[in-house]
């Protein structure tokens, strides 16, 4: 749309007029607003100046439209107009640099307003400004009237004012600012003779300050003003209390002049007119410059003369003795004047002294004994007469206040407490005692150190180096003294003993035991810890360095003291030490001791024995099994089974062959089984040392061995069979009975009578039979019944 002409735009606004008036609706548009400046927008001051607003307003239905057009210089607005006209003019005539701006136009119809584009109107030039003065011939110092105005420029201004002498350049004498387009001020000019006065002024527009010409100038001669008084004094020697007299006139007659008499920026007198007379009685202090001043207006001229006072006789002093005054001195006070004219005065001088405005004495001294109801102002008067005319002096005022003398001074310890090793300081003070009190104190190796007090809040505080034996307190000394006329009082270091809490170190700890040696379990121990110096109460603490934490902890106000251990046993055993504190805060250490606790007696005994029994059990074991060791081999002789070729041999055993064949099966090879044997009879063994055992009358066990074939290495063995019976007969001692039917064990041998454990067996109760070979003799063995006799190897046997 921003692309298409302006012509198009109106063509299509027209056409949506026309269709609202189709519709019967009033509607209007402002279609543009334009400003115009008229001229031009660049003219000089004082030309006539019209700035046009004019609306272009598009509408339907609408008759009559009012528009409301407002004219805004740099944003301000500075006129307004109704109109049914679509333009207007707003005229500046004539136009001023001061009416140089950016200006706009505002358009309202109704409820719609449109803004036109900014146009600069920039007025050239400044009016000259217009000089004018109410005197021109003033009085130096004189204020006169002067007017600085430019009638035909408005706004604000600032006014310049210029003083040029003939020949120089002008100088500015005044500024200052104005809201309307004159200034009416004073100056003053206090040079005498011609100069000239003119002025400018200042405008602030939008491109800048401007200054305006120089206005036109005026000559103004200045006159001078002689209203210098003249001052005389009577009489040229002045004595106290001589009156004197002091005029001081001016010679011209102007109205409101006034005259001042003044001394040391005092006045001492004050009047309107010519002529000013002051008269007073004069004193020493009244030496000085004396100074007339005459003031008309704004002018003032001054003279001064100096005066001097003489004295009859000087201003009395008063003086007090001794210089710094104790309570309880005899003290002096002397009124005395040092000049002195006694041709001067017509009596003798009278001297009166007085405490707080009482008189005390006629005389000139005072003496008396210093005491705080004497304290006070002391002062002296001297009365004398000149020329039959009293006068008097005061002295200045004494003040007489006694000095309190220093009291008895104290030792103390700063915290009140002396760590016998380490520095401390000690604070020397009397409770009463003018200040400054000095302070002197004597430690114990010699050493002199001062202190001076000036204030009530201050102490005399002294660093000390460590002492190391609480005797060395009593060396202490300590001396006040504010009054170097009498002796200083003095403090002894004794009160320090009572007054101070004095903490010794403790010393290195030493730990003991007891019993010291030879300790066992059951036993006490005493674990004592001891010091040899040290402030009480002692802190005692007991370690055990295979422990954790400590074993106890005592305190008391003993140098020594012990921790019990009941019942020792070897755990107790190890390194011990202890510690010791005391309020000095530092812990000691003693060296570690070690105790090993031995074992008890009874143990060692029992240990003895037990080692012993020990030792027999194992001798015991040893020979037993050697003895059994020889008697199975011995064994194995006896049970050699002996062959025979058809005989029936008996075999008696003895009972231990009995129980050492069934107690080690394995060693025969096989498991033997026994039963009991019936009957009176058995076979006797060839073992000497075996004993008959009584038989029982039973049914025969019998063996079957089987000799197996001969060793090749051997004879050649005989060719055919041999049975051998033989009948076992158990003991009853030790050896339970086996009843019928059970199985019995039979034993192979070979024989030569040995053990073959791995060819026995186990058969049924039922005899049974066996060819056994033997390798030497080929016959079978059989055992079975002696009683029955021998029979062949038959089936049927």
């Amino acid at each position: 749309m921003g692309s298409r002409p302006p012509g198009l735009l109106l063509l299509l606004c027209s056409l949506l007029l026309i269709l609202k008036c189709a519709r019967g609706e009033s509607s209007y548009i402002i279609d543009t607003v334009g400003l115009s400046i008229l001229p031009k927008d660049n003219v000089q001051s004082g030309t006539k100046v019209m700035i046009r607003c004019e609306a272009r307003v598009s509408s339907s239905n609408i008759s009559h439209l009012e528009y409301l057009f407002k004219f805004m210089r740099d944003g301000v607005e500075i006129h307004t107009e109704h109109t049914t006209k679509d333009s207007t003019y707003y005229e500046i005539n004539p136009a001023r640099a001061v009416d140089s701006g950016n200006y706009q136009c505002q358009v309202s119809v109704k409820n719609k307003r449109k803004v036109s584009n900014t146009t600069t109107l920039d007025v050239k030039g400044l009016q000259t400004p217009i000089l004018h003065l109410n005197n021109s011939t003033p009085y130096e110092s004189e204020e006169f009237k002067v007017t600085c105005s430019v009638p035909d420029e408005k706004g604000g201004f600032t006014f310049n004012f210029y003083k040029t002498f003939r020949g120089g350049q002008p100088q500015r004498i005044k500024k200052q600012q104005s809201t309307n387009n004159f200034l009416e001020t004073t100056l003053t000019l206090s040079h005498i003779g011609d100069c000239f006065l003119s002025c400018d002024y200042e405008i602030s527009l939008v491109s800048g300050p401007t200054s305006s010409n120089i206005s036109n100038e005026i000559q103004v001669k200045v006159k001078e003003l002689n209203i210098i008084p003249d001052m005389t004094i009577l009489p040229n020697d002045i004595y106290e209390p001589d009156i004197v007299e002091v005029t001081c006139k001016v010679q011209i007659h102007l109205a409101d002049i006034e005259i001042f008499l003044v001394k040391d920026r005092t006045v001492l007198s004050r009047t309107t007119g010519k002529t000013l007379i002051h008269r007073f009685s004069p004193k020493p202090t009244d030496s000085g410059e004396l100074v007339c001043k005459a003031e008309w207006r704004n002018v003032q001229k001054e003279n001064y003369k100096t005066i001097k006072v003489k004295e009859v006789f000087s201003k009395p002093q008063l003086y007090l003795e001794p210089v710094g005054l104790f309570e309880g001195e005899r003290f002096r006070l002397n009124c005395s004047v040092k000049v002195f004219f006694p041709e001067m005065i017509a009596k003798p001088l009278k001297y009166r002294l007085y405490k707080d405005g009482t008189e005390l004495t006629s005389s000139t001294t005072y003496i008396a004994v210093a005491h705080p109801n004497r304290n006070g102002n002391y002062s002296c008067k001297v009365e004398g007469n000149r020329i039959s005319t009293p006068f008097h002096k005061e002295s200045e005022a004494v003040i007489v206040k006694a000095k309190v003398p220093v009291s008895d001074p104290v030792l103390s310890v700063v915290g009140g407490k002396i760590f016998i090793g380490k520095r401390f300081q000690l604070i020397c003070h009397s409770h009463t005692g003018t200040f400054p009190i000095k302070y002197t104190l004597f430690t114990h190796n010699g050493n002199k150190m001062s202190r001076e007090v000036s204030r009530p809040e201050d102490r005399a505080t002294f660093d000390i180096p460590p002492i190391y034996k609480i005797s060395d307190l009593k060396t202490f000394l300590c001396h006040a003294s504010n009054n170097p006329r009498t002796p200083s009082k003095r403090a002894l270091g004794e009160h320090l003993l009572k007054s101070t809490n004095i903490i010794e170190p403790i010393s290195k700890p030493e730990l003991t035991i007891h019993p010291s040696q030879d300790i066992t379990e059951g036993q006490s121990i005493k674990l004592v810890c001891s010091v040899q110096t040290g402030s009480r109460p002692i802190n005692f603490t007991w370690y055990h360095q295979e422990s954790n934490g400590a074993l106890a902890s005592l305190s008391t106000n003993k140098l020594e003291e012990y921790h019990s251990i009941s019942n020792a046993n070897k755990k107790h055993s190890g390194k011990y030490y202890c510690t010791s504190t005391n309020p000095a805060d530092e812990s000691k250490w003693s060296e570690s001791v070690t105790i090993e606790v031995k074992m008890a007696g009874w143990k060692k005994a029992l240990i003895i024995v037990f080692c012993f029994v020990l030792l027999l059990i194992l001798f015991l074991v040893i020979a037993l099994k050697t003895r059994l060791f020889h008697f199975k081999r011995k064994r194995k002789a006896n049970l050699s089974v002996k062959s025979v070729s058809t005989k029936v041999e008996r075999l008696s055993l003895t009972q231990a062959e009995v129980i050492d064949a069934n107690a080690t099966p394995t060693m025969m090879g096989k498991s033997v089984w026994s039963d009991q044997v019936s009957g009176s009879g058995g076979y006797e063994s060839d073992d000497q040392n075996s004993s008959m055992l009584p038989e029982k009358k039973a049914e025969p066990e019998y063996t079957e061995v089987q000799i197996k074939d001969a060793d090749p290495t051997r004879a050649p063995a005989k060719q055919g069979t041999e049975n051998i019976y033989s009948e076992v007969r158990n003991s009853q001692q030790g050896v339970p009975e086996v009843p019928d039917g059970k199985p019995v064990e039979y034993a192979q041998l070979n024989h030569d009578g040995n053990h073959q454990p791995d060819n026995s067996r186990v058969v049924d109760q039922s005899l049974k039979r066996e060819n056994i070979t033997d390798s030497e003799n080929n016959t079978d063995v059989y055992t079975g019944d002696p009683e029955e006799g021998t029979c062949d190897p038959a089936p049927d046997c």
